[in-house]
């Protein structure tokens, strides 16, 4: 039974850096896509960054702010979030791709069918 136990959420100011774990559990994530999703109220829920085998992708919202990256020693995925901007406040999940993910769909949530139970980041300006 696949597992995601999600941490290190919190409040940061614009400017600042969080970083968020997630612990793997039941999955082969070195093989599959992996990665962290988020939603605020009332939109829908956007991918963030996923690892898929050897590649990355992100939002270009996040590309070159944010920044996955995983410890298979411990079986736990990080997503790196630096320069953080107010617009990043949400609920961040982090999620397991239970179907093949084609090209292209890597940040979309329709793959992943595992979710942990969220994390909220707040940033304030």
């Amino acid at each position: 039974q696949v597992q995601l136990v999600e941490s290190g959420g919190g409040s940061a100011q614009a400017g600042g850096s969080l970083r968020l774990s997630c612990v793997v559990s039941g999955y082969t994530y070195s093989t599959n896509c992996m990665g962290w999703f988020r939603q605020v109220p009332g939109k829908e829920r956007e991918g963030v960054a996923t690892r898929c085998g050897g590649f990355t992708y992100y939002a270009d919202v996040v590309r070159g702010r944010f920044t996955i990256f995983q410890d298979n020693a411990s079986h736990t995925l990080y997503l790196q979030m630096t320069s953080l901007k107010p617009e990043d406040t949400a609920e961040y999940y982090c999620a397991a791709a239970t179907r093949p993910v084609p090209r292209g769909g890597a940040l979309s949530p329709r793959y992943f069918g595992v979710w942990g139970q969220g994390t909220q980041v707040s940033v304030s300006s």
